[in-house]
């Protein structure tokens, strides 16, 4: 038996036309990128519809979702410029309905060839035996590697003649060690003792 809700439009689970292109707007203003055609984000938005349809809870949680942004926005989500829109979206970014579409888009826009593509990504190399041998600093978006020579001394300089040394006493059978408790970087005594009463 299915109990309707105080509001008549919150009984709608159907996702349409209208809800797709919503979700195409809130993924690219979510993830703006212009240089990217629609495409890629049409077809996260058709993967989240795809999930949502073989979930009731996910589905409930989207439709609603689409709905509180049309309030939010005061109409429209689509008619609201990227700035706006992206204020709207900072208020329900805890929701479970802004998680869903956070989750599924970046698991699912940035693992197509044609975004590789334009993001100069060349894709898994593990088919084509990997980086090292395909040209390991081929990046042409990265400045050139600035190399330098040291030019100091040769020699490291002692720069705590006076650190302080711990004697440890042994037993009755055991030599007395100087230990080195400074916190400088050197040779430490690594040597174990056994300890009696």
């Amino acid at each position: 038996m299915a109990f309707p809700a105080k509001y008549p439009q919150m009984n709608a689970t159907e996702l349409t036309d209208e809800a797709r292109s919503v979700l195409i707007r809130v993924i690219r203003v979510a993830f703006p990128h212009p240089s990217f055609p629609d495409a890629p984000y049409e077809r996260t938005a058709d993967t989240i519809l795809r999930e949502a349809e073989n979930s009731t809870w996910f589905r409930v949680a989207l439709t609603q979702g689409l709905l509180t942004l049309g309030h939010l926005a005061g109409g429209d989500f689509r008619d609201l410029n990227d700035e706006d829109g992206t204020k709207v979206l900072r208020r329900i970014e805890t929701t479970e309905f802004f998680g869903f579409i956070r989750r599924t888009t970046v698991l699912n826009l940035y693992d197509n060839e044609d975004v590789w593509e334009i993001l100069g990504y060349e894709g898994p190399s593990f088919d084509k035996g990997g980086y090292i041998d395909r040209g390991f600093n081929d990046l042409d978006w990265l400045p050139e590697a600035r190399i330098e020579s040291y030019d100091g001394p040769e020699q490291l300089i002692e720069i705590a003649t006076n650190a302080s040394v711990a004697k440890i006493r042994g037993g009755e059978n055991t030599p007395t060690i100087e230990r080195d408790t400074s916190n400088q970087p050197g040779k430490r005594d690594a040597t174990m003792m056994e300890m009696t009463k």
